[in-house]
């Protein structure tokens, strides 16, 4: 019987569609930022140069300071 109702009026049917469909789209565009989940973890890049440096020296002298430093952030899922 609801189904009768919609098969016998096809353009009140697609009309009904497009309005719920413009209403979803206005809807998520008025969703708050803090509703959204965080996609990616915020990521630390450091980059350093040694010239003439070994790679065993810049393990040495820059690599672990640095990594020793970091691993102590707060929160830090990886590294």
């Amino acid at each position: 019987m609801f189904s009768r109702f919609f098969i016998d009026r096809p353009i009140f049917a697609a009309v009904l569609s497009i309005v719920i469909t413009l209403a979803g789209g206005v809807a998520v565009f008025s969703l708050p930022i803090a509703q959204y989940p965080p996609i990616t973890p915020p990521t630390i890049s450091v980059a350093c140069t040694y010239p003439g440096a070994s790679a065993e020296v810049v393990s040495q002298t820059v690599a672990s300071p640095i990594e020793q430093q970091v691993n102590g952030v707060e929160g830090m899922m990886y590294m």
